[in-house]
């Protein structure tokens, strides 16, 4: 998920897409710790997307005050 496209989402929309970002860490995580995990670099890609989205909703949390 590229930065511009978090960028164009609406303050509910981030909040959402965070949920969602999380649910599936939980999901990986899960699946790695029962060694069904095919792909373990999904991980880290989902992290990064979460760190993403949280700092888009800070700057717009700056932004606005």
């Amino acid at each position: 998920m590229k930065a511009n496209e978090i960028r164009e989402m609406s303050a509910s929309e981030l909040e959402q897409k965070l949920v969602d970002l999380k649910k599936d860490l939980f999901q990986l995580r899960l699946q790695h710790a029962t060694n069904q995990l095919e792909n373990p670099l999904r991980i880290a890609a989902v992290k990064k997307d979460i760190a993403r989205v949280k700092t888009i909703i800070r700057e717009n949390e700056l932004k606005n005050a």
